[in-house]
């Protein structure tokens, strides 16, 4: 659940109930070392704890305990526990405010890395140590924006459009929230399928500035993060500005007005609005795409996809064809193989995972204890998912002209990742060499997304009852998939085919000045600055649009943070020099995409060599992904540059 507003610290607000000191002992071995000390130079203002010989070693993914041996570790949790039973005895005295000196040692220390100092005002924002939400929208009086008839309409109640809702209530500002869905939480709403669950760290795949103590597993599924969006909506009221069950048709530009002209359909049926400013917060991935395979139509078996999920089908037994094994493929495999009397897999292009034995964890109850009650603790861990996928791994993907890796690896760090990714399949498969052909890809590591792995998918492939199927599909007959090799006979088949990323507005109909459509004006190359705003298109700004996908660090909810930052900040300057109308000048957009085009081109994303991905217009070229260190897309978004701005 959200800390309810006024918690000195994100940990909790402490009831006064006096720890006995065989219960903190039992709960320090389930937390992170690194965490856990941070935490106490937070409560103490003592850095002296991080210049003991005991120190970590390595910053490892998905380890963090920062490869110290648990001798270390046993030392470094005595040394905590008496630093917590002395905070305790003395009243739990509030802790003083980090310096930046002792945050930059502290963060060096955890990482076992020099952390550069322009990462530091980023990373504090981020972990929102003392609890003042930094990125808030501000110097917004209001009774002026009521007065200016400042009001907002926002498209999609995910992830992104209730962070846009939050951020507008605290404001002030008057706002509607459109939602297709009876529900919030977009994808996390419609993802029902076995197996689904987020594949970024949860305790950083939420606001900054709303810490969830008590997710029960480090990787959580639908229901748990659909409850913490929902319990987000109800603690700053965003339900009360949504219409449920309603979508936006269409959307046109008027000049004389200088307002947004908005017909929508809901349980009432179709009617018109207008707004000052709309947000478009819909989302890449929400329209399931289905391929028009030969033959599909005569199928005699169910068919869906996998995020419109039919739990009315029973697989028991049955033989199942799953068309795809991408990211929602990968993780409905090992969920449904177990039932299904026989499971094919038809999969076009092999993808690489990471390991991760921490994927299906629970949260330890020590664990959960200290992000509760250790101020800092909660914010020092996030800090290290944060960091963990953070700008090093932007690195893997630009391609060294110079090497001669290609197509297997981009560059020397490329290459030793996947020596690893290629060891952690062969310790699965490597008894099997007719299987670890087809499944060791030959593009180079983060070419595609990345997955998370525990070792499920590939002991689901391993199974008896389990085919995985590489070669082309030519047609779907009554009773079977059908392949350039051979006939597989099917009773269900279920489509992990993945979204339709190049209409990012869906069936929207959007018109801006003169009557120009947005559909119409991107085809299939949606463009817009900082993924923001597009010229011709006054006060309309985009979450999560094209240039703003992560395939190499971060999480969408960071970067939908940046993103409602610099839309607040825009709406806060229209207020001030009393404008109605504010339109990014073609000449910032066009030399904008120019630099996001040539350094995508440098990356594996763009590279031939690089297939089938979703992450490729028809053109080749790639729209979606950002290709900038985290730290740079903050400071871009963190205010608008005016000059780049037509306000009038």
């Amino acid at each position: 659940m959200p800390v309810p507003e006024g918690a000195s610290h994100p940990e909790g607000r402490l009831t006064g109930t006096q720890w006995q000191d065989h219960e903190v002992r039992a709960a320090l071995p389930d937390v992170s070392g690194p965490a856990l000390i941070a935490s106490i130079v937070h409560i103490t203002g003592d850095p002296a704890l991080l210049r003991r010989p005991v120190r970590p070693r390595a910053f490892i993914p998905n380890d963090f305990q920062g490869g110290m041996a648990e001798d270390e570790l046993a030392q470094l949790r005595e040394a905590a526990l008496g630093e917590i039973l002395a905070w305790r005895d003395t009243g739990f005295p509030p802790p003083p405010p980090p310096g930046r000196d002792v945050v930059l040692e502290t963060m060096s220390w955890v990482t076992a890395d020099k952390v550069p100092g322009e990462y530091v005002e980023m990373f504090l924002e981020e972990m929102d140590i003392g609890r003042t939400d930094p990125r808030k929208i501000r110097g917004i009086d209001p009774a002026e924006a009521r007065r200016q008839e400042l009001d907002v309409l926002v498209v999609g109640c995910g992830a992104s459009g209730l962070l846009a809702g939050v951020r507008l209530a605290q404001a002030g500002v008057p706002f509607t929230i459109i939602e297709k869905n009876p529900d919030v939480g977009g994808t996390w709403f419609e993802s029902t399928y076995p197996g689904c669950r987020v594949d970024v760290g949860n305790h950083f795949y939420c606001y900054s500035f709303e810490p969830n103590l008590d997710f029960s597993e480090y990787f959580c599924q639908p229901p748990e993060l659909q409850h913490y969006f929902r319990s987000v909506m109800r603690h700053w009221g965003v339900d009360r500005h949504v219409e449920w069950n309603s979508e936006v048709l269409s959307a046109e530009w008027d000049e004389a007005r200088s307002r947004w002209v908005v017909t929508t359909r809901g349980p009432a049926g179709e009617g018109r609005r207008s707004a000052a400013v709309m947000i478009l917060a819909t989302g890449q991935l929400n329209r399931p795409l289905i391929p028009d395979f030969p033959g599909l139509s005569s199928f005699a078996g169910p068919v869906f996809h996998t995020a419109r999920w039919d739990h009315s089908v029973d697989l028991a037994d049955r033989k199942v064809a799953m068309i795809g094994a991408g990211a929602s493929g990968f993780q409905v495999a090992p969920a449904i193989a177990d039932s299904a009397q026989r499971l094919t897999i038809f999969q076009r292009s092999a993808q690489w995972m990471s390991p991760n034995p921490r994927y299906r964890h629970a949260v330890a109850p020590g664990a959960r204890w200290a992000m509760r009650h250790l101020p800092g603790y909660w914010s020092w861990y996030r800090f290290m998912l944060l960091y963990q996928s953070s700008d090093k791994a932007l690195a893997l993907v630009k391609i060294d002209p110079d090497w001669q890796g290609m197509p297997y690896s981009a560059n020397r760090l490329s290459e030793e990742r996947r020596k690893i990714l290629v060891e952690w399949i062969e310790r699965h498969l490597g008894d099997k060499p007719e299987l670890l052909e087809r499944v060791i890809p030959d593009y180079p590591p983060m070419g595609k997304r990345l997955l998370q792995d525990d070792g499920s998918w590939l002991r689901t492939l391993r199974r008896d009852n389990v085919e995985l199927v590489r070669d082309p599909l030519v047609r779907i007959e009554p009773d079977a998939v059908v392949t350039s090799t051979g006939r597989y006979p099917s009773e269900v088949i279920i489509m992990a085919t993945g979204f339709e990323t190049d209409h990012l507005l869906g069936p929207v109909e959007i018109s801006g000045r003169a009557g120009v459509g947005l559909s119409e004006q991107w085809r299939t190359a949606p463009t817009a600055h900082l993924g923001i705003t597009v010229p011709g298109f006054p006060n309309l700004f985009l979450m999560y649009g094209p240039g703003t996908n992560l395939a190499h660090a971060g999480s969408i909810i960071f970067h939908s943070e940046c993103q409602m930052q610099f839309i607040g900040s825009c709406l806060s300057a229209m207020l001030a020099g009393g404008h109605r109308i504010i339109e990014v000048r073609p000449e910032a957009h066009d030399a904008y995409v120019e630099r996001l085009q040539q350094e995508l081109a440098r990356t594996v994303w763009a590279h031939p060599a690089v297939r089938h991905s979703w992450y490729k217009g028809p053109d080749g070229k790639v729209y979606v992904l950002s290709p900038w260190r985290l730290v740079d897309y903050w400071r871009m978004t963190k205010w608008p540059d005016l000059s780049e701005y037509e306000m009038r």
